[in-house]
């Protein structure tokens, strides 16, 4: 069941729009309405409305969370020409929109972030609320950062409200700078934000979701001592724990459960994601036999290596997760065994992120209200385990992270015994982040990270009968960043490209 949350507070999503309603220039400002700035920052009331509009823009965001393991050898997209089907097969241009919508959104939500800091001194309210919300807006605009320059590299750093005169020549800050920036953003808000919230209020952002998103950039700077120690502190804030069920994780009567650090609130009827119509109906994404391979068997080991592999029957005896996460031929989805024309385009379909569940059959809804889970504990302790065993080796403390995971009752995978090197752990933490964390958006950040995209994202990939489906290309000297949409180095002289993209 939906619980009272931020949407509640303040239905208001054109609000902003009143105070940032932005043209062509997607950082322009433009005020339309009966509001101003200078009439609007008047109450608590209209800073609460600010600030929901700060949040909205995530849904346009992380309203699809599985799209970019679609650029992965995780999963397929039926359309390989529109969204980021030709980022997939190596044929990106610099003025395909999906590339440029993720460039527009993120400024979109650095522009509001910027306009409720310069504007929520000035409104007459209770200090400590004050205090908080400048908090939830500081993360929010880390977040959207964080979320260009592991795209874009360099982008413009703007911390002030949009002005086209101000900004529309700005030049790329180098990435170092707008990551210090993000730290700094996330340091501050970690000190602002309460731990929890009371249910009105679920669905903003924490102490432990500044914490968690810090760690990950961490991580992904390879700053692996501080990595590991920002995890660390999630970790002993004893705010979260893992959910029991792997599968109802995801499910929407779950939502807000013990293990979300931070999801992007839903709410039906008016706003919704389309993603049991996407899943089930279209079959994308659709899973790939190199993902279903990668599941171990249920003794721990590969199923190269088991005596529990049966060619005949390739997915029984497998680590739990495939079938919570998978829909396979011949095993039960949706009240009836899954069949070829149920998920023609791979021989499998995915299961996390529907509503339906394997024996009861239930009607497609034309939408749903399910809450997109951008940071969750797993991630958490994935993070500690690779920082940690990056920066010191597989001490105790890595083996005891990684087996909670597999210790969960729906999992009950054996548990890594203490015998691994470093190099040895550091592909079981690989492996096991591609495992738990299918299908959520991290994947694909996994593999630019690690700089093996240039290895698993170059060649054919197949469907469950080993056919091959298309063939995909990634240029190690281009494709590790994205380009920077045309449309924004063509208004903008000072703009420079990425390498390999003119």
């Amino acid at each position: 069941m939906k619980k009272n949350s931020i949407l509640y507070k303040f239905l208001l999503p054109c609000l902003i729009w009143t105070i940032i309603s932005c043209n062509e220039d997607i950082l322009e400002i433009d005020p339309t309405d009966q509001y101003s700035v200078e009439t609007f920052w008047v109450t608590e009331e209209h800073a609460s409305a600010g600030l929901t509009g700060c949040y909205q823009v995530l849904r346009s965001m992380f309203g699809a969370l599985y799209e970019t393991d679609m650029v992965t050898p995780n999963a397929w997209g039926y359309n390989e020409n529109g969204g980021l089907g030709p980022l997939a097969r190596g044929v990106q241009l610099t003025t395909d929109p999906a590339l440029a919508g993720k460039w527009d959104a993120s400024y979109a939500g650095i522009g509001r972030t910027n306009t409720f800091l310069d504007n929520i001194d000035g409104v007459t309210m209770d200090g400590n609320l004050k205090t908080r919300m400048i908090g939830e807006a500081k993360f929010l605009r880390a977040l959207y950062y964080f979320h260009l320059v592991n795209y874009f590299g360099d982008v413009p750093l703007i911390l002030e409200t949009p002005d086209a005169a101000l900004h529309s020549d700005l030049p790329r800050s180098p990435k170092a700078m707008v990551l210090a920036q993000i730290l700094k953003d996330l340091d501050e808000s970690s000190e602002a934000l309460p731990e929890t919230y009371e249910d009105r209020d679920t669905g903003r952002a924490t102490k432990g979701a500044a914490l968690s998103l810090k760690a990950r950039l961490l991580l992904y700077e390879e700053d692996w001592s501080e990595a590991a120690a920002t995890a660390k502190k999630v970790i002993d804030l004893n705010a979260y724990t893992l959910f029991p069920n792997y599968r109802e994780l995801f499910m929407l009567d779950n939502e807000n459960n013990e293990e979300v650090i931070f999801n992007v609130e839903f709410l039906a009827p008016r706003f919704t994601n389309n993603y049991d119509q996407s899943i089930y109906i279209l079959n994308t994404p659709a899973p790939l036999k190199d993902l279903v391979d990668a599941y171990l068997m249920k003794d721990g080991l590969s199923k190269e290596e088991s005596p529990l592999f049966d060619p005949l029957s390739p997915y029984e005896n497998r680590d739990p997760r495939l079938h919570q996460s998978i829909a396979c031929i011949g095993y039960p989805f949706n009240g009836k065994i899954t069949e070829l024309s149920d998920v023609v385009n791979t021989g499998f379909g995915m299961k996390k992120f529907t509503s339906f569940s394997d024996d009861v059959s239930n009607i497609v809804p034309p939408n749903t209200e399910l809450n997109p889970i951008v940071i969750r504990y797993a991630e958490v302790l994935l993070t500690y385990a690779e920082a940690q065993n990056e920066a010191v080796g597989p001490d105790p403390s890595v083996y005891e992270a990684l087996n909670m995971l597999r210790a969960r009752s729906s999992v009950n995978m054996p548990a890594i015994q203490n015998s691994l090197s470093k190099e040895e752990m550091r592909d079981l933490i690989r492996l096991e982040r591609r495992i738990e964390l299918a299908f959520e958006g991290l994947y694909y950040s996994d593999i630019r990270r690690w700089k093996t995209a240039e290895v698993v994202n170059n060649g054919p990939i197949y469907n469950y009968e080993g056919n091959v489906i298309t063939n995909r290309t990634f240029n190690k000297d281009r494709d590790y960043l994205w380009p920077i949409p045309f449309v924004q180095i063509q208004e903008n002289p000072e703009l420079t490209q990425n390498p390999g993209y003119n």
